[in-house]
């Protein structure tokens, strides 16, 4: 694998999908805690695709998010044009073709963890909002609306939740819940002894079968793309909730809105969308959605849709931003890095 030539020249990197919140976080990171890595940042709130990877031409790195484009072309695009690392400022790396990367010979590293509290309550944010309708209410009152009528709700206390997917972010959402009162049920191929003294494990079936909300919180693998789709949407529990903020292409999206009209799904929070990169992150406030399935789901009076926000704290961007500079510099001075998906020291993720 090939690594810039000296730590002591300019580390040029170009960030993808920047934000304002993303260049605040990242410089006050470099300035302040990795001032000997010498980087040189440009920042694009163009998203990396074919058409917009020139714009890394020379550079030794990019910086991608959720909703970049890295795939076989794209990796090999930049990898004429001079690059040679890849750093994700998220966990996950559905995005990025990393057999490919590998075959080039480059460096791919992600933020596995970063503040898992952010994601779990946001989460359980969305539960509330969904339960007790407070987006509806807040907005009945600003018109002077204080009847109460279709706002009844339900104790959280003693319900049944299922969680599916118990990594650092699915814990973190069973330890609010167990605060509330919750009954803690949980699917997951690798079973965690932290969980287990909070609730038990079962089938994803049977999950769902008891479960009065359902909460997501597993990778988008091949094994997981459509986890939730027509079949196993039988097995729900007639009228439960079901939350989604992990990735949007877990749910099977048009078997989804079928439940919906049905009545089998009896309230929806999503913070992710299966389509979501051609919309989120971008004000579209002014323009047509030609994204018709998107466009019938927030049409549901119980539907509640985020724009992939669950991340969005001082803590959480903090973490991404230290641990991007940490994988930087493993990748500056060619030492081995624990958060390498391909090179540093790391065999390639299947």
């Amino acid at each position: 694998m090939q690594h810039i030539k000296s730590q002591k020249a300019a580390l040029k990197v170009v960030v993808f999908s920047a934000q304002p919140y993303d260049k605040c976080f990242l410089n006050q990171i470099s300035q302040n805690h990795f001032p000997s890595l010498h980087a040189e940042v440009v920042y694009h709130i163009t998203p990396l695709s074919e058409e917009s990877a020139p714009l890394a031409a020379h550079c030794d790195a990019v910086c991608v998010f959720v909703n970049d484009c890295v795939n076989e072309s794209v990796l090999k695009l930049l990898y004429e044009q001079g690059v040679r690392g890849v750093f994700l400022r998220c966990s996950g790396f559905d995005n990025v073709d990393l057999k490919a990367a590998e075959e080039f010979g480059m460096f791919v590293a992600r933020v596995p963890a970063y503040s898992p509290e952010a994601i779990a309550e946001f989460s359980v944010a969305l539960m509330l909002t969904l339960n007790r309708r407070t987006h509806r209410a807040y907005n009945r009152t600003r018109e002077g609306n204080f009847n109460l009528g279709s706002l009844l709700g339900f104790n959280m206390h003693r319900k049944t939740v299922g969680i599916v997917g118990v990594g650092n972010i699915g814990l973190a959402v069973a330890r609010i819940l167990k605060g509330f009162g919750c009954n803690l049920v949980a699917h997951d191929p690798y079973e965690s002894d932290d969980f287990k003294v909070l609730g038990s494990y079962t089938t994803l079936e049977d999950l769902l079968r008891q479960s009065d909300i359902v909460t997501l919180h597993c990778p988008l693998l091949d094994s997981t793309k459509h986890l939730i789709n027509r079949d196993l949407l039988k097995c729900l529990k007639k009228g439960a909730m079901l939350i989604n903020t992990s990735r949007g292409g877990i749910l099977d999206t048009a078997a989804v809105i079928d439940a919906l009209k049905s009545g089998q799904i009896g309230a929806l929070g999503l913070d992710v969308y299966e389509k979501e990169a051609s919309l989120f992150y971008v004000d579209r406030s002014s323009d047509i959605i030609h994204d018709d399935v998107f466009q019938r789901l927030v049409t549901f009076p119980n539907v509640l849709v985020t724009g992939h926000q669950a991340f969005l704290t001082e803590e959480a961007l903090t973490e991404i931003a230290e641990t991007t500079f940490q994988n930087l510099q493993h990748f500056a001075d060619g030492s081995e890095c624990r958060n390498a998906l391909v090179g540093g020291g790391a065999k390639t993720v299947k």
